[in-house]
């Protein structure tokens, strides 16, 4: 494993502490949290009140029961959520570094910090690192520390007498820029970015460094791009908070109400009484009379504002969790990786989501490149024209080719044209110079661990698969040195003299090689951006560059990344003349780089085409296909990624999230406000007869800097433009630039946001939106951490959506409009009560039934609801399905309106028909039946009757759980009632259970079902009809798929679903040609030729067998006479021989660091 060792000299915790409680903290904690709810203060309050016998007609066992169980799920459910923050913590702070006290090496757990590079195991103190978590670039770059530090070496009585003092800027967030100074041994040493190891960076291809640490913990310039972590509420959240201060407000008005009732009755009617009933002095007086009288009826009516409402909420969204992490279809089973719900508070959220922001290095692609196709002196390899005759069926697959010819071949190696095989072995000469093309162009590092067993270390991915491409097909790139590049061309050692390496740059978009060859030929090999090298072919190639433009569209068209080849056999006088100029020119102390832009110019000129290859950027398997189901659910995807734009829209073509059907793409970048607007409103001035058709039809690209004052007043702008677009790409972005992004679409647009990353540079943006996605992939846990949801693969986020979310969303709206009607439908049958009892707050229902209505009669059934319930099997079918959940249309204030007053009127219903009837009717017997405990009988059963009624009919989809509940609560009703009604009960328990005998009594008369079986007709009938109706004349989507199909209509579904596999399969074959080629060359970074040419990367020295001096553009020529620098002393001179990033090595063989290990996992 890759050590790295740091001096201890900061008191800084590096422990990452994400738990919000610990074994003494919680109960004080978490209560005090639960009591911030107001609807737990408020049964705390109703609590204290019914402790006042003189305003309580209930006993206090009917609030404290329902808030007790209140209070302890949501404490087991919080409790349970901390454990496993705990957990993950204990992961990552338990990651082994070491640490140099006085002198001794000791373990210290998860020192994670910004260092000082001090020194490494790599020559001149070079040290290669992989920033991928920092900034999402794959490319190893280059660190190299100072060289009065770099002699300590790995001498640990050297560093621990190193007293060096670090003067530097605070901690930010810039992870570009480090400006700090040196002091030691009365020197100061100027320190900058090319000097620092950043938290979060990978160390490869170095077997150990000694640092300083500068930064720790929260400190660190990853951890300041983190933003801080917000407490996410969904919008239901919100609404709800609404919704219980309007019940409040309306249960104080229904409060004041039968209060003022009980005021006018006492002064009327009630006086006559008071002689009788013997008051006291003190309640005689009916004003007072009616205060007490509120707070009763407050007390009394308290179950309107549902206190069982949040941990049934919390219950459900537990139990939408558990599904999602059950989910088999979320299953990675190559990293054995469950999808995995960290957080049980958003899974609503999930179906009302609006805009996503991705990642793209390791969300979308796997940033793995693969050698596909090739055209070779006009002619395509690797596309089969009977390919495509055979694809719908499995019956035939394309066999691979067979290198067995080549003993050094790459095993993991895949190419499906054996024609290319049967040329390299007739020894065709275009085809042979082809590979070896691509076996010396290039600025690759081999390492051959054992005999035979060769690893590339490649710059880029790109390089890595082109040499492995030539290495099967028996151009083997084997060694080099500063001045020699060693190839086995089929089975032959060859070795070729490096003269020159003209690097890659972001003008120049090429890389060429000068070489000799054994013959003593001198070869120029140049590969690049085809619009670049066709400009520079001899004449004569006009005909073949036609064609391999073709191939090149046609290879564009499907999404690869394409470069084209060429060489040029060099006169050695030519190339002596050109020798002596490119001196000069790297002497020259003013304009150098275009001095020596134009002599690379220069020589470039007259070169002949020999091809081009394609490589497949693999994208993670069913990236296309989901972001075209997203799209299809009118979800805008927005990519924001801090690579170059042509690597970002060459992915956007190969998403399928850029096509060529979109009328233009935009590239919206600049700096001030006129400009800005000027090219933000760009189409409508083209053609504005068809602006908005136009407009809905682009994407854009924004470059615009975040950070800039002007950019304010830019917003709008950018929102309005962007939001008009189908595919918007935010390129170059800083992991706080992201949130930036997120954070303006919250704002301006109030919709639902998701971000999706998987490394540490997009914590920011997935702490900030209000969903938090993270992919657990090869750029460490840093955002799985941070998420609300992770799961292994780009596509799953599909299922996440659409139908978890949409179920979840579904589930949760029909669960509170229930939930709402049933506490109406139950509590203001005592408001109507009031009005026939004198206001004088007696209850209609026994205390019993009050206390067991909403946590025994009436749970379960709903929650098997909210559980359970389907909506439409088709979610994935038709994405248009998930449209409500986005304009909240399920559950709103309206929809609140509309169930609320269904259960004023269905309390209404329920005590008004039985009082009616009992004004007359009479008992079998001739008895009359109208006393008030039959009378609260008769109400009870019908309102549970009614209320199970109606929740069979709000569920879509039945299942033996909802069955099982819904009967099983209707017994359990029956069971309670007859037992509390009981001889026996009574005898145990004769003060709290004095009505024996009252449930047979009533239930046994065919008057009191007569009365039930009319309420509860009357009840649901009107609803049933309003429904069906409504769905006849108004169906909305859901109700168009929930209609059973016809045995013909299934039939044709059977048979499109049959044909659209294959379709699916062709079109992601055969695509459309694009304009979009060669982005590769594009986005390449600045080169490593100067690095490999100085040799410094080179543990073991090589002599020199050339007989030109070997040319690196910022030293000059090696092996001449010292030339003189003025201005520039050796420290300086230090800097610019290594100024430059690395390529991408791994000296540990358990980790990935090859193309083909990475294609093979």
């Amino acid at each position: 494993v890759t050590k790295h060792f740091c001096f201890d000299r900061t008191s800084y915790s590096s422990k990452k502490n994400t738990a919000k409680y610990n074994v003494f903290t919680f109960l004080p904690i978490n209560l005090f949290e639960q009591f911030q709810r107001f609807a737990n203060a408020y049964f705390l309050v109703l609590l204290i009140l019914q402790l006042i016998p003189e305003i309580s007609s209930l006993s206090w066992f009917t609030t404290i029961v329902p808030l007790v169980l209140v209070l302890a799920i949501t404490a087991v459910k919080d409790a349970t959520d901390d454990y496993f923050r705990h957990k993950s913590d204990q992961q990552v702070n338990t990651r082994q570094s070491q640490v140099l006290i006085k002198g001794n090496v000791s373990s210290l757990c998860c020192l994670q910090a910004d260092l000082l590079l001090l020194s490494s195991s790599e020559p001149y103190g070079l040290c290669y690192i992989e920033t991928a978590e920092l900034d999402g670039e794959t490319n190893l770059k280059v660190r190299q520390a100072l060289t009065v530090t770099s002699d300590l070496g790995d001498d640990v009585a050297k560093l621990a007498d190193f007293s060096g003092e670090v003067i530097c800027e605070p901690p930010n967030n810039k992870l570009d820029k480090f400006t700090g100074t040196l002091c030691w041994k009365d020197n100061k040493y100027s320190l900058d970015n090319e000097k620092m190891l950043l938290r979060g960076c990978v160390l490869r291809n170095t077997e150990w460094c000694f640092g300083l640490v500068i930064f720790a913990g929260l400190q660190t310039k990853l951890m300041q791009n983190c933003g801080r972590t917000k407490f996410k509420r969904t919008s239901i959240d919100k609404l709800m908070n609404t919704l219980v201060l309007w019940i409040f407000g309306f249960l104080i008005c229904m409060g004041i109400i039968l209060a003022i009732g009980n005021t006018i009755w006492e002064q009327k009617v009630g006086s006559d009484f008071w002689e009788y009933l013997q008051w006291k002095e003190l309640t005689i007086n009916a004003v007072f009379s009616g205060f007490l009288t509120f707070w009763s009826y407050i007390i009394i009516l308290n179950t309107v504002v549902p206190i069982s409402l949040y941990v049934s909420v919390e219950v459900l969204r537990l139990g939408h969790s558990y599904f999602i992490n059950w989910d088999r279809r979320m299953y990675y089973s190559r990293k054995a990786t469950p999808a995995e719900a960290r957080t049980t508070t958003l899974n609503e959220e999930l179906g009302q989501v609006e805009f996503i922001f991705s990642d793209k290095t390791g969300t979308l692609t796997q940033n793995i490149m693969v050698f596909n196709k090739c055209s070779i002196n006009g002619k395509t390899y690797g596309t089969l024209e009977h390919f495509l005759l055979y694809i719908h069926t499995d019956k035939w697959k394309t066999p691979c080719v067979d290198f067995s010819f080549n003993p050094l071949m790459d095993r993991k190696f895949r190419f499906h044209d054996s024609s290319l095989v049967e040329a390299i072995k007739l020894e065709e000469p275009l085809v042979q110079e082809f590979f070896r093309l691509l076996a010396l162009c290039h600025t690759i590092m081999p390492e051959e661990r054992n005999e035979g067993e060769l690893v590339y270390q490649a710059q880029s991915p790109d390089e890595g698969a082109l040499v492995t491409a030539a290495r099967n097909f028996g151009f083997v790139f084997r060694s080099r040195t500063p001045e020699t590049i060693t190839l086995y061309e089929m089975g032959q050692a060859v070795t070729y003299q490096l003269l020159a390496i003209l690097d890659f740059n972001n003008v120049r978009k090429r890389m060429s090689v000068i070489v000799r060859n054994p013959k003593g030929q001198l070869k120029l090999y140049s590969k690049g951006a085809d619009t670049i090298l066709f400009d520079r072919l001899d004449p004569s190639n006009e005909e073949l560059m036609f064609t391999t433009s073709e191939h090149l569209n046609e290879f564009a068209g499907e999404g690869l990344r394409t470069l084209a080849l060429a060489y040029k056999d060099l006169d050695e006088d030519v190339f002596d003349e050109w020798m002596k100029k490119l001196l000069f020119a790297s002497t020259a102390l003013d304009n150098r780089e275009e001095k020596l832009g134009a002599l690379y110019e220069e020589i470039e000129q007259g070169m002949l085409l020999l091809g081009a290859t394609a490589i497949e950027d693999k994208l993670q398997e069913g990236v296309p296909e989901t972001i075209a189901c997203l799209t299809l659910a009118n979800i805008k995807i927005w990519v924001l990624t801090g690579d170059k734009l042509e690597t970002a829209m060459n992915i956007g073509y190969s998403c399928n999230m850029l096509r060529d059907d979109m009328n233009t793409v935009f590239i919206i970048s600049g700096h001030t406000m006129l400009e800005l607007k000027r090219k933000s409103w760009a189409p409508a001035k083209t053609n504005s007869a068809v602006a908005l058709t136009w407009k809905r039809q682009n994407c854009i690209q924004v470059t615009l800097s975040l950070k800039r004052p002007s950019s304010q007043n830019l917003e709008q702008i950018l929102v309005d433009v962007a939001c008009l677009c189908k595919t918007v790409i935010c390129c170059r972005v800083t992991p706080l630039q992201k949130a930036l992004v997120v954070e303006l679409i919250k704002r301006h647009k109030r919709a639902v946001t998701l971000a999706i990353g998987d490394g540490a540079n997009d914590v920011s943006m997935i702490k900030t939106a209000h969903i938090g996605v993270g992919i657990s992939g090869q750029e460490g846990m840093q955002a799985v951490l941070a998420s609300d949801y992770s799961f292994a693969q780009f596509r799953y986020l599909q299922r996440l959506l659409l139908v978890h979310g949409r179920w979840s969303y579904h589930r949760m709206c029909n669960f509170l409009c229930y939930f709402f009607y049933k506490n109406f439908a139950f509590t203001l049958v005592h408001f109507w009560y009031g009005f026939l009892c004198g206001f004088s707050a007696q209850t209609v229902y026994d205390q019993w039934f009050i206390t067991l209505f909403n946590i025994v009669y009436t749970s379960l059934p709903v929650l098997a609801m909210g559980l359970f319930d389907q909506v439409s099997l088709y979610s994935l079918r038709f994405p248009n399905l998930y449209r409500p959940g986005q304009l909240n249309q399920l559950f709103n204030k309206r929809k609140f309106f509309t169930c609320t007053l269904q259960g004023v009127c269905t309390s209404f219903i329920l005590f008004f028909i039985p009082y009616g009837a009992f004004m007359t009717a009479v008992r079998d017997d001739g008895a009359h039946i109208s006393d008030q405990q039959t009378f609260a009988v008769t109400i009870a059963t019908s309102l549970v009757i009614v209320v199970s009624v109606q929740i069979g009919l709000d569920t879509n989809y039945w299942t033996a759980v909802n069955h099982f509940f819904i009967w099983g609560s209707l017994a359990v009703y029956f069971a309670i009632l007859f037992a509390m009604h009981s001889d026996g009960i009574f005898t145990i328990f004769p003060n709290q259970f004095p009505f024996i005998g009252t449930a047979r009594n009533s239930l046994n008369q065919k008057i009191v079902w007569l009365v039930i079986l009319l309420t509860t007709v009357v009840c649901i009938m009107p609803m049933v009809a309003v429904r069906f109706i409504k769905a006849d004349l108004y169906p909305t989507q859901t109700d168009k798929m929930s209609k059973p199909f016809s045995l013909p209509q299934v039939r044709l579904l059977q048979q499109a679903t049959r044909k659209q596999g294959p379709q699916e399969q062709n079109l992601r074959r055969v695509r459309r040609t694009s304009s979009r080629r060669s982005a590769y060359a594009f986005a390449h970074q600045q080169g490593y030729g100067e690095l490999i040419t100085s040799g410094k990367n080179m543990k073991v020295p090589t002599s020199s067998t050339s007989t030109y001096p070997l040319y690196s553009p910022t030293r000059g020529l090696t092996g001449t006479s010292s030339v003189k620098n003025s201005g520039v002393n050796d420290t300086t001179r230090d800097q610019t021989e290594t100024y430059s990033t690395g390529f991408r090595r791994e000296s540990d063989q358990s980790q990935e660091v090859t193309v083909e290990d990475l294609e093979a996992r």
